[in-house]
């Protein structure tokens, strides 16, 4: 029957090696510098996993904030906007996205890079861009939203409120001076879905113009006159 002792060595799992003492002590101490050889490849395999993803992680984190220095719209964070507001009361408006949305992606590059859209957001509201599946708290006018974990991610309480539980990405919430939200599609809290410039631009308008208030967009969808198919087309915006 065999006997056997214990040996550490420098395993990146911090396991013991155990080692037949009947083997020839020739064989052992080949067996031994095999067994170091091997745990000295997966200590190096594990490092140079953890640096790929640091590396990995510092390019996405570079990109998006490349990103967002290109970007013509002034995106602030929902706090940042709510403070803002005490100082000179605006609407808001509030892209709620995730990291993995790629239509999310989309729309950052081809409808926020639009002159004509960015003028708006930023002339006439507080424009936010809010992570429906960030895990940091936000307080508002005394409660705090939190991250709310299920299955492999989860969703931010402050998202499940601006959308109504329909969580779909991207998905746009205006807001009016005093936070309500204002309401576009029937049903909806929220306006969901990618929409290119042309598309986007007329609930911008809308809503920055206040025609809300005064007619239903059906209506003003027959008014609206689109600066995209004409050169003379303005914008109904005040």
């Amino acid at each position: 029957m065999f006997s056997f002792v214990q040996i550490h060595c420098p395993s990146p799992y911090n396991l013991p090696v155990t080692v037949a003492r009947s083997l020839p002590i020739k064989d052992r101490i080949e067996l031994l510098f095999l067994l170091n050889l091997l745990s000295f490849e997966l200590l190096n395999y594990t490092i140079m996993k953890k640096y790929f993803l640091l590396l990995l992680l510092g390019w996405g984190s570079q990109v998006q904030a490349q990103e967002s220095a290109a970007s013509p719209v002034k995106w602030l964070t929902f706090e940042e906007a709510v403070e803002k507001s005490k100082v000179e009361k605006r609407k808001i408006f509030i892209d709620v996205y995730t990291d993995w949305c790629g239509w999310c992606k989309v729309m950052d590059k081809n409808t926020f890079t639009d002159p004509k859209i960015a003028k708006l957001l930023n002339e006439k509201f507080y424009p936010v861009k809010f992570d429906a599946e960030q895990t940091a708290d936000v307080t508002f006018r005394g409660t705090t939203f939190k991250f709310v974990p299920y299955g492999n991610k989860g969703s931010h309480q402050l998202a499940m409120a601006l959308l109504n539980n329909q969580m779909s990405y991207p998905n746009f919430v205006f807001l009016d001076e005093e936070f309500r939200i204002i309401p576009i599609i029937q049903g909806y809290t929220s306006l969901p879905g990618y929409r290119k410039p042309e598309e986007f631009h007329i609930f911008v308008d809308f809503i920055s113009g206040d025609f809300y208030k005064t007619i239903g967009l059906e209506d003003y969808q027959k008014k609206y006159k689109s600066p995209y198919t004409s050169a003379e087309g303005t914008s109904g915006g005040k």
